[in-house]
């Protein structure tokens, strides 16, 4: 044996400590429970600042255009707030357990693809981009480039980067199926004639998905566990 004893033993020590550290260091249930209340806060928003203009009788009915500005003056400023809050959190739970915060990255760019989201939806609404004319409706590739660039992709996206930087395979899984729901959509059988002027059912569905990945992963990182 070495002087300084099995290499391999070492080696084998110095990564069990790194992963008891990189657990240590997550605080996985603060972003989905703080992102859950953002979601669920935004539905009286959707509900109030829908402003209707300019309808038009068509054979079937009548077609209007829809605008909820301050649903996007909303997400992009509460979004700010919340990662503020978050990196808050993380770095004085890394201070209180006597080590390094890693949230840093996520937080920016959390920030910047809210940034971006809100000034792709600013540009879709004044501008009219990738809409139809009407009485014409979006197809499905329209749809879908849509839900990409909306705030729930965006959540979704930054979570995935939180994943790596805390080597966390639970939460990519977790995240993959967040963001599954957002992009299909799913709803659940969940019909979107019943209050879709509160936003539901997507808001409901996918603050109830955050908020349920929340309180699981408060869960499994109660402190008892890892005693």
């Amino acid at each position: 044996m070495a002087a300084g004893g099995d290499p391999r033993r070492l080696l084998a020590h110095v990564r069990h400590l790194t992963r008891r550290v990189r657990v240590a260091q997550r605080v996985t249930w603060l972003p989905l429970l703080v992102l859950a209340v953002v979601t669920f806060a935004a539905m009286p928003v959707h509900r109030y600042g829908t402003q209707v203009y300019g309808c038009k009788p068509i054979a079937d009915g009548q077609v209007c255009e829809v605008r909820n500005v301050a649903g996007i003056v909303y997400w992009s400023v509460g979004l700010a707030v919340s990662y503020v809050a978050i990196a808050y959190g993380y770095l004085r739970t890394a201070r209180a357990r006597g080590l390094g915060g890693r949230v840093v990255p996520y937080v920016v760019t959390g920030i910047a693809l809210a940034v971006l989201s809100t000034a792709v939806m600013l540009l879709v609404v004044h501008e009219g981009w990738g809409l139809p004319e009407p009485p014409n409706r979006p197809d499905g590739l329209t749809l879908f480039l849509f839900r990409l660039i909306d705030v729930g992709s965006a959540i979704g996206v930054a979570l995935l980067v939180l994943a790596w930087l805390e080597r966390h395979l639970a939460l990519l899984l977790f995240t993959v199926g967040y963001l599954a729901v957002v992009l299909v959509p799913l709803d659940f059988g969940w019909g979107a004639q019943w209050a879709s002027n509160w936003g539901f059912p997507s808001l409901v569905i996918q603050g109830g998905v955050l908020l349920l990945g929340g309180l699981g992963f408060a869960l499994a990182q109660r402190p008892w566990r890892h005693r």
